[in-house]
């Protein structure tokens, strides 16, 4: 099997960020999808959570965080946080025009797409769920399937899910008072719409096997932002063809509670290090 060129651009990382350990959910399918790959995993954790920030400060911040990682030598940076995609992604790529820039969004489209009952639930950030971008988006596809959205900022639940309380009694019930009432609102297909939440979901099936009156599909678009770098990838020229993939993890807060995410969220054992980024 051919080796790839040390220091070409395709041997180049890719970088991705989230404002904690959330966004390991999207590299963990990155990860799959991606297997020969370079990874730098960012968790701004020492400034989580974002959810409750003005939009001038999220943008000041991503596009400090982005720059750290274009630093590195990121070939494709990968905003792997709803509240930060929606409020910054747009500045972001203004600043890197050249580079494949992806970001999340909740998965309203493949929810409206499934839903059997018209009634789709979005559990997310308050800040994610206030954005113009996110409201266009609902309006957008709302205007188009006839879904009716019903909308449910999660309070706390970051900071649950960054304490690695994915199963506590405190989670769980945190869970029941946001999940129930779009059950009994109607609501046959929820939108995890924040890349912390996918490691609750075994929390939330539970919740739902025991309160829904049928079936209820869960939507985590981890897998589409994947797909999505793998095409812009491909498009430029910068897949990794083949070789040994490393994994670096940085943080703004202890680099052991990171390295002890990794470990317990995907099994993984990364080199990770703190470092301050203003």
């Amino acid at each position: 099997m051919t080796q790839p060129v040390a220091n070409a651009p395709f041997d180049a990382p890719i970088g991705i960020f989230d404002s904690g350990v959330g966004g390991l959910s999207v590299l963990r399918h990155i990860h799959a999808q991606l297997p020969h790959e370079h990874l730098l995993y960012f968790a701004d954790s020492g400034f989580a959570p974002y959810g409750g920030r003005s939009e001038e400060w999220l943008i000041a911040r991503s596009l400090a965080v982005a720059r750290f990682l274009f630093d590195q030598g990121a070939k494709a940076l990968v905003v792997a946080c709803n509240t930060a995609t929606v409020a910054a992604i747009k500045a972001i790529r203004a600043q890197w025009p050249g580079m494949p820039i992806v970001g999340v969004e909740p998965g309203l489209k493949p929810a409206a797409a499934v839903t059997q009952s018209g009634k789709v639930g979005v559990l997310a950030t308050d800040r994610t769920l206030r954005g113009e971008k996110f409201l266009q988006l609902r309006d957008q596809i709302a205007a188009g399937t006839g879904a009716q959205f019903l909308l449910q900022p999660c309070v706390g639940l970051v900071d649950q899910i960054e304490l690695g309380e994915l199963g506590s009694a405190g989670t769980v019930a945190m869970l029941e008072k946001y999940v129930v009432p779009l059950l009994e609102q109607g609501a046959d297909t929820l939108v995890l719409g924040c890349t912390h939440y996918p490691f609750v979901e075994d929390a939330i099936r539970q919740i739902v096997s025991t309160r829904a009156n049928g079936p209820v599909t869960l939507v985590d678009t981890g897998d589409a932002v994947a797909r999505q770098l793998a095409r812009l990838l491909e498009g430029a020229g910068l897949l990794r063809p083949a070789g040994v993939a490393h994994l670096r993890g940085y943080t703004t807060a202890d680099a052991a509670v990171l390295a002890a995410a990794f470990q317990g969220l995907l099994g993984l054992a990364p080199h990770v290090e703190a470092v301050e980024v203003a």
